[in-house]
Parts: C-alpha cells; sequence; structure tokens
C-alpha cells in the first residue's frame, strides 16, 4: 500500500495479491473513501496489510485498519526502497506487496491507542513551552530596545521577581526605586544594582508589545498547566513507575511522563536495553564499507524521546556525587558537553528498561564506580601523565 508524499492527501494506491490474481486500485482519503478500502480489503480475504508511514498521513487509515484485527505494518519508507527509474505509485505498492509475500518487511513500532493519545498531549505540551520560550525571548528583545537590564540582575525574567516587575511596568509603575522595591528578598543584586538596572525608557509602543506578550505567556501557562492537568490523569495508573523513573538522577516528574509516554511500561516489546537504545536513536551507527569505518553518528529517533534524554543526561551532568554524573564529566573532557549528554542520555534510558521491566526503584553505583571497575587502566594513564611531566612514579598499595 503506497502514500505518495505529494498526493498523499488526497488519494492512496493498494495493490491486493490473492490466489485469483493481483489487481490495484487508488481510492480517495476521506473517511468513505477509506471505509470501501477496508470493505474492499476484507472481502478479498486479505489478512496481511503493508503500509508506508508517509507523515501523519497513515494514521486515519490504520485506525480503520485497527479496529478489523488485519495485521497491519506501519514500515520505515527508507527500510524498503524500490529499484531506482521505477518510481511510480502503482510500482511502489506491487514492489511493497512483494516484500510482504517473501517475509522482508520489519513493521515499527506502533503503540496503543491510549498511548498514541497520550504522545499527541506530551508532543503539543513541548511545543507550548518551546513557544513560551520564544515569547520570554522576545520579551527580553523588548527590554534591551528599552535599555531596561532585567535580565543582568534576576536569574528569569518570568520568574517571580521578574513577573512582578514586569506587570508594574506595563501598568505604568516607571520609578526604578518603585520597581527595585518589588524584588524577592532572594534575589543576589543590591538594590542600588536593581535601581540602575531598571532605568530605562520604555516608549507607548514597546509598552504595548510588552502587555500582548505577557498576555500571551499567561495564555500559555494556562494551557500547559491544562496539559499537565490531562496527562496527569492519564498516567494515573502508572504512578509507581512513575516514581521508580524519578529516582534516576537527571529524571524529573515531567521527563518520566514523556519517557513512559513514549516507550511505554511493557518493556517485553523490546528484546534487551541496546535494541531500545538503538529504536531511540541514542546509540552510535554502523557504516562499515572495504574495511573503513565512516562517520557513526547517532541515527534519526523518536524527537520527543531524543530531546527529553539528552535534556535528562545535560541535568545528571550537574548532578555531584552520582556515577552519571562522574560519567559526562569524564566524557565531556573528551569530547565534549553535547556528545557526553547523549552517552549520559543512553544510560538513563537503559537504566529506564531495567526499572520499568523489573519494576524497582534505581540504586545509586556511586561517583567512583567506573574507577573502582576500571582500577588498573586509571592508575596506567596517572603514571603516564605524570612521567610526561618529568616525575619517576612509583606505586605502592596503601595498608
Amino acid at each position: 500500500m503506497d502514500e505518495p508524499a505529494g498526493s498523499a492527501r488526497k488519494t492512496v494506491t493498494v495493490h491486493v495479491d490473492v490466489p485469483e490474481g493481483g489487481e490495484t486500485r487508488t481510492y480517495g482519503t476521506t473517511t468513505t473513501d477509506l471505509l470501501g478500502l477496508v470493505e474492499w480489503l476484507l472481502a478479498s480475504r486479505v489478512t496481511h496489510v503493508a503500509m508506508e508511514s508517509t507523515g501523519v498521513y497513515w494514521k486515519p487509515l490504520y485506525n480503520l485498519l485497527e479496529a478489523t484485527g488485519l495485521t497491519v505494518f506501519v514500515v520505515n519508507t527508507a527500510h524498503m526502497k524500490a529499484v531506482p527509474g521505477r518510481k511510480t505509485d502503482v510500482h511502489d505498492a506491487v514492489w511493497i506487496c512483494d516484500l510482504m509475500q517473501h517475509g522482508l518487511l520489519k513493521p515499527s513500532f506502533i503503540p496503543s491507542r491510549p498511548q498514541r493519545e497520550l504522545r499527541e498531549l506530551i508532543r503539543y505540551r513541548i511545543s507550548l513551552i518551546q513557544e513560551r520560550t520564544e515569547e520570554a525571548n522576545r520579551i527580553q528583545k523588548v527590554l534591551e530596545g528599552g535599555n531596561i537590564k532585567l535580565a543582568s540582575v534576576v536569574s528569569e525574567i518570568l520568574g517571580k521577581t521578574g513577573r512582578r516587575i514586569l506587570t508594574a511596568i506595563v501598568e505604568g509603575t516607571s520609578t526604578p526605586e518603585e520597581l527595585a522595591g518589588m524584588a524577592d528578598s532572594r534575589v543576589r543584586a543590591t538594590r542600588a544594582e536593581l535601581v540602575e538596572a531598571l532605568r530605562g525608557r520604555l516608549t507607548d509602543h514597546q509598552g504595548t508589545l510588552l502587555r500582548m506578550q505577557l498576555d500571551h505567556v499567561r495564555y500559555l501557562d494556562q494551557q500547559i498547566a491544562a496539559l499537565d492537568t490531562e496527562v496527569a490523569k492519564r498516567l494515573t495508573p502508572f504512578e509507581p513507575q512513575l516514581r521508580q523513573l524519578d529516582t534516576i538522577p537527571g529524571v524529573n516528574e515531567r521527563t518520566a511522563e514523556n519517557m513512559v509516554a513514549v516507550i511505554g511500561t511493557d518493556m517485553t516489546r523490546f528484546p534487551n536495553a541496546d535494541h531500545l537504545a538503538s529504536w531511540a536513536g541514542m546509540c552510535p551507527g554502523s557504516n562499515e564499507s572495504a574495511g573503513k569505518r565512516r562517520s557513526s553518528r547517532t541515527r534519526k529517533g523518536n524527537p520527543i524521546l531524543r530531546s527529553t534524554l539528552t535534556q535528562a543526561g545535560h541535568a545528571a551532568g550537574r548532578t555531584k556525587n552520582t556515577y552519571l554524573g562522574a560519567t559526562y564529566r569524564r566524557i565531556a573532557a573528551r569530547r565534549g558537553k553535547k556528545r557526553a549528554a547523549v552517552a549520559v542520555g543512553r544510560s538513563i534510558l537503559e537504566i529506564a528498561y531495567f526499572v520499568l521491566r523489573d519494576g524497582v526503584a534505581y540504586e545509586e553505583l556511586g561517583v567512583n564506580y567506573y574507577d573502582e571497575r576500571k582500577k588498573d587502566a586509571v592508575v596506567r594513564n596517572a603514571v603516564k601523565r605524570l612521567e610526561r611531566l618529568g616525575y619517576r612514579v612509583a606505586i605502592q598499595p596503601a595498608a
């Protein structure tokens, strides 16, 4: 079954191969047309259906086929490229059907409908959070245009102190002394620094922009809070798993929710932790030819899971006295912070696999776990560094 990228919104081409002979048809993508396609498949005694995962256009047809009990394969397009130079919708449909008959197609992981709905909520929440960040950047640009250096005296311009000062500015409070008096006692800047930073000149049009931007931020906050409530309600049956994931360094409540929404809690669908990391695109790629290794950059995976794990990797790197924090700092010293975050993100995903599979909380290994396992290598490298500096080193175990 082929859904052409350019016309997938209008047509879908289907090829059926049964003992009586093969037949190819093209249907529209309205609900009535898709129901007619399903009826034709059932009348043809079809038991297995394979289709390309083209954008979001496979979802309506998959939902209809799923309800009939047919075995449906949603296949990555890159895994079944046909011979170049013979690219038509009909040829693609026939090619997919032929691959399916010979057992050469590998279905993608399609979660249950409740989990797919939860994914959509999570995806929309992430979009709103990103939009809120963009709006905060716009507010910062307006403040800089009026020479108000709020960001230099508070850590978050949309935090408690920043929001109070911004609201006062748009309501007409323009005296720097009055604005500085609204700062929270925990702000590190002195009163004199606050007054000087807030001594700016906003024009009328800048005040109008600032007012509209703050209204937009309030609206986004309300929408995000509503989504948080809906996600929490749908994840109520998985509270024990969420609490267990929360014990992993770098994983907070929202991170745990994103992970459960994407991979679920049933780990039997993944043979092992390495398979899960490969599916998520959190492991080096394999590209070798003629004995030469080419680029081993990670392949594309689920964007929600990748970004969530990368952020968790950075967060784990800021922890102290933890195995993951030590791993991040060790890799960052050699390969950089970005690669270290990806590597630690993979470790977090592998830990989550065992936490969800065995139903246990994370047990901290300690900051010296790696050094204790690789004691000889650590000692050897330390001795080499000292010898390169001109020292003669003799190692003697302590009593």
